[in-house]
C-alpha cells in the first residue's frame, strides 16, 4: 500500500526525539545538564497536527528536562521518556487514545526505533536515518532529523488526509493564528 493511502488513517503520530526532532548530537552544559537544539518549523508541524485532530507523541529512551519544557511548550499530548520498550508505549497510547495501530505514524532514526516501527500503520524515517530504518519505513523524508524532516512529514500526512489546505487558509486570515513553534 502506498504511503498516502497509509497516511489517511494516520490519527497519532509519535517521535523519537534524538535524530529525529534534533541533529541527535547530544551537547551538555558546564554543570551536566542536557542542552538540545529544535527546529522552529517542526514546531509549527506539530501544532498544524494538533489542530488538524491528530494527537500527537514523544517516545525516547532518554529523559531530559528540556523534552519535558519542550512538549509542554508544543502541548504534546503524551510525553514517554526514558522508554526502553518503545513498542509498549506506543500499545498503552493505543489503550488510552482508543486507536489500532494501523492509524499510529511513528518517525524514526536508529535501531532503537525497529521494533516500534514494524508494527505502525505508518513508519517514517528521517532522511539521515540509518539503513535499516530506512529499509522499514513507508516513507523516508528528505529533510535531516531536526532540520525539519518532522515538519515534512506532518505535511505529507495533511495533505494525504486533505487537512493542510485549511491550516494554510488559517494563516491568510487577519488576526494570525496563535501558534508554538
Amino acid at each position: 500500500m502506498e504511503y498516502k493511502a497509509l497516511a489517511e488513517k494516520v490519527r497519532l503520530i509519535a517521535f523519537d526525539v534524538d535524530g529525529v526532532l534534533t541533529t541527535g548530537q547530544l551537547v551538555f552544559g558546564h554543570e551536566g545538564e542536557e542542552l538540545k537544539v529544535f527546529h522552529s518549523q517542526d514546531g509549527l508541524g506539530i501544532n498544524a497536527a494538533r489542530r488538524a485532530g491528530l494527537k500527537t507523541a514523544i517516545i525516547t529512551g532518554r529523559w531530559t528536562t528540556m523534552v519535558e519544557v519542550r512538549s509542554a511548550e508544543l502541548r504534546i499530548d503524551a510525553v514517554c521518556q526514558g522508554v526502553i520498550d518503545k513498542l509498549g508505549a506506543v500499545q498503552e497510547l493505543l489503550k488510552k487514545y482508543e486507536l489500532t495501530m494501523e492509524q499510529v505514524a511513528y518517525v524514526g532514526d536508529d535501531l532503537n526505533d525497529l521494533a516500534v516501527m514494524a508494527k505502525v500503520g505508518l513508519p517514517c524515517a528521517v532522511g539521515n536515518a540509518v539503513p535499516e530504518v530506512k529499509e522499514i519505513a513507508r516513507y523516508v523524508a528528505g529533510h535531516t532529523g531536526g532540520s525539519g524532516a518532522a515538519r515534512e512529514i506532518i505535511e505529507m500526512i495533511l495533505k494525504a488526509q486533505g487537512k493542510w489546505t485549511d491550516i494554510v487558509a488559517a494563516y491568510l486570515q487577519p488576526g494570525g493564528v496563535e501558534t508554538r513553534q
